[in-house]
């Protein structure tokens, strides 16, 4: 196995391409596959070749397209496939697929070959919201995590009907990084821990229609639960953000600091890590109006008061052999106030960031953080969320073997 995260050489991905207008996109997965080192083998559902054709993925792949059980010379392709596959990637993955894999039904060369393995599969959904929705659907895709597949849960935006919802394809590159993650030596890692992580921005009332908040999306807390479910962990998710939480992991919404502080000094008594990813207001009114204020009532004086340092508050409560990681936005100064921010909180680990450096901090796809930990030298990182988030879960790993 590489030692290189990065590097997939020598590795035998089977890439499965169902009936869906995203099948589009499995092309650039296949590209990328291709670049990292793996040798891909596609397999594409009938229906897939309405969408795309077989010949594009021969001529990216490392051996050509298979279609059916029946098209090529070989007698039993699923188990050739089936058994040398090192990880199998289904993308996209419609309902109908989903449903076959999860009842078992071999209707085809995909769901034969992935009936036939004992590598890790990955599967990522694609459909329309209300396909997506449907409890049927939601019933198959618990059905396949409770067996240990992993699924690249869709994300919001829009869709080929040109409305908009759950539903489409996860980017290529949170597809690519879950096949990395499944061939990684640290694949379960956290197998068997308990793991807590705050999300998004809180929002401090002023009236019943105005509050005080922040930029911050929620975009690498929910990376990071998803990342720590992928690792084996229990996750709870509190969030603040208004993203799609759908996931492998126990959800918890709120609002406000103060709700924020009573959910995560609740779930932090049971938890082996907690992951502060949540920007939570420093300072909220200290008066709330009963009623919407009116321009016409003149400007109002609005009081503060400082809200609970949450993360100094764990700090205080840890429990032996507990993990605490903080997040630090800064706009300047930032490793040296997050230094500081290590010490005097009492914690493991803080992800600092600039946030007004281009394409990280709030609302990107992408980051780029130091991780610093006491003792080591500060780690930069860039790139996809997703990317961030498994290398602060590398670093809780690299702590607890260190203990």
């Amino acid at each position: 196995m590489p030692d290189d995260p990065t590097d997939l050489s020598g590795r035998f991905v089977v890439l499965g391409v169902t009936g869906g207008i995203a099948a589009y996109k499995a092309v650039e997965v296949c590209r990328r596959l291709v670049d990292l080192g793996a040798h891909v083998a596609p397999v594409l559902t009938e229906d897939a070749t309405r969408f795309v054709g077989p010949l594009t993925f021969s001529a990216l792949a490392s051996e050509p397209a298979s279609t059916g059980l029946w098209d090529g010379p070989e007698v039993i392709p699923h188990t050739r496939l089936g058994q040398r596959a090192d990880a199998i990637v289904v993308a996209p993955a419609t309902a109908r697929f989903i449903a076959s894999y999860a009842t078992g039904m071999s209707d085809g060369l995909l769901t034969a070959t992935v009936i036939a393995t004992r590598a890790p599969v990955i599967v990522c959904p694609a459909m329309h919201a209300e396909m997506w929705e449907h409890p049927s659907v939601q019933d198959n895709v618990r059905t396949l995590l409770r067996r240990g597949v992993t699924i690249v849960w869709p994300e919001e935006g829009r869709l080929a009907g040109g409305d908009a919802g759950p539903g489409r394809l996860a980017g290529t590159d949170a597809i690519v990084e879950a096949v990395r993650g499944a061939l990684s030596s640290a694949a379960n890692d956290l197998e068997g821990l308990t793991v807590l992580v705050t999300a998004g921005g809180t929002r401090e009332p002023i009236d019943p229609v105005r509050f005080i908040t922040n930029r911050s999306s929620g975009k690498q807390g929910h990376a990071i639960a998803a990342a720590a479910a992928a690792r084996g962990a229990q996750v709870t998710l509190v969030t603040a953000a208004s993203l799609d939480a759908s996931g492998p992991y126990r959800v918890v919404r709120v609002d406000t600091a103060a709700e924020m502080e009573r959910a995560v000094l609740d779930c932090a008594l049971g938890a082996d890590v907690v992951v502060m990813a949540a920007a939570v207001a420093d300072f909220r009114p200290k008066a709330v109006a009963a009623e919407k204020i009116h321009k016409t009532d003149g400007v109002p004086e609005l009081v503060l008061e400082p809200t609970t340092d949450i993360l100094a508050e764990l700090g205080r409560r840890r429990r032996p052999g507990q993990i605490l990681v903080g997040f630090a936005a800064e706009t300047g100064l930032a490793l040296r106030r997050a230094w500081q921010k290590l010490e005097k909180k009492g914690v493991d680990a803080i992800v600092v960031n600039d946030v007004t450096e281009s394409g990280a901090g709030f609302d990107h796809d992408t980051n780029s953080v130091t991780i610093l930990v006491a003792g080591a030298d500060p780690q930069a990182v860039s790139g996809q969320k997703s990317t961030v988030a498994h290398a602060v879960l590398d670093t809780v790993s690299r702590i607890r073997s260190g203990r």
